[in-house]
């Protein structure tokens, strides 16, 4: 019990950041660098924006914080935001000349609410999808997706490139996310090959789905590929990722319609083309997800 209690406060402690004001080792993603710092308005581009928009100077962004290196907290005493959503959303109102007040909101109560106007946008590491793109408009920024990890010492599973070969296994996953989406979609592929089907435990927390892997609740978890890629590199997470299961394009989420989204894709794109882009994905250890262009609403991957 008391390995089980020591795993689950590394966890914690791990995806909040640590927590600690002792030096970064050397090389670590996002520590002593300001990618956004280059970034300026450009006249242009800011254009583009709606005239009331431009007018009140500030867009209210839902944000997602709590699963490196997308949005975390590396010091939770100062609950100061950082990682890939939090750069690229800032260096993209330095493009249009606004600023961004910033809420952070939990994962799956932000698309909803952007349809009610409490957002004039969302971030989060949100997945485009075929079912998402009923309702949201999207602005690319990053390519990301859909992975697998377990523990260290688990060896019994290898790359997952078929749901079948998670029959009988417990898996743990985050509410409203395009994993548990996918996850439930497919339950019955272990029926139809005549296996046990496999279970989806829903953690609305990011800290309590590695907690349940730590703590052996769950066989393995389904997040994003960046972020198990970054959690294996974290010595006290104690996990070992299983591959890329699914690519998925990740973009700024807007209501259906919102005439913000042509702005935003021509920042994103001014971003690319004045290195700014490259230098934030570089500070993250994420240029595998980089993007040549920006697009608007696109089709999901196959």
């Amino acid at each position: 019990m008391v390995r089980r209690a020591l795993l689950a406060a590394a966890a914690v402690a791990l995806l909040a950041g640590c927590g600690s004001t002792a030096p970064a080792p050397a090389g670590e993603p996002g520590r002593g660098e300001d990618a956004v710092a280059g970034a300026r308005k450009v006249d242009a581009v800011a254009a583009l924006l709606p005239e009331d928009v431009r007018r009140a100077g500030v867009l209210k962004v839902g944000a997602a914080i709590g699963t490196p290196p997308s949005a975390y907290y590396p010091d939770p005493a100062t609950k100061r935001a950082a990682g890939v959503d939090i750069d690229v959303t800032d260096a993209v109102a330095k493009v249009l000349g606004i600023s961004v007040e910033r809420q952070e909101a939990s994962f799956e109560s932000i698309l909803p609410a952007l349809g009610s106007g409490k957002f004039d946008l969302g971030t989060g590491n949100f997945g485009v999808t075929e079912a998402r793109l009923k309702t949201i408009d999207f602005v690319t920024y990053i390519d990301d997706g859909q992975g697998f990890a377990v523990r260290k010492d688990d060896t019994s599973l290898q790359p997952v490139t078929d749901l079948t070969q998670l029959c009988g296994l417990t898996i743990g996953t985050g509410a409203g996310t395009t994993f548990e989406t996918t996850l439930n979609a497919k339950k019955d592929v272990c029926a139809a090959t005549g296996k046990k089907p496999y279970e989806v435990k829903v953690y609305s927390d990011s800290a309590a789905v590695l907690t349940s892997l730590q703590q052996g609740r769950v066989d393995t978890v389904m997040s994003t590929i960046n972020g198990l890629r970054y959690q294996e590199s974290r010595p006290a997470s104690n996990t070992r990722f299983l591959g890329e299961f699914h690519r998925l394009d990740v973009g700024f989420a807007f209501k259906k319609g919102s005439p913000l989204t042509p702005a935003f894709q021509a920042a994103v794109n001014q971003l690319i083309q004045d290195g700014t882009y490259d230098r934030i994905l570089r500070k993250w250890g994420v240029t595998a997800s980089a993007i040549k262009e920006s697009q608007i609403s696109p089709p999901e991957h196959p």
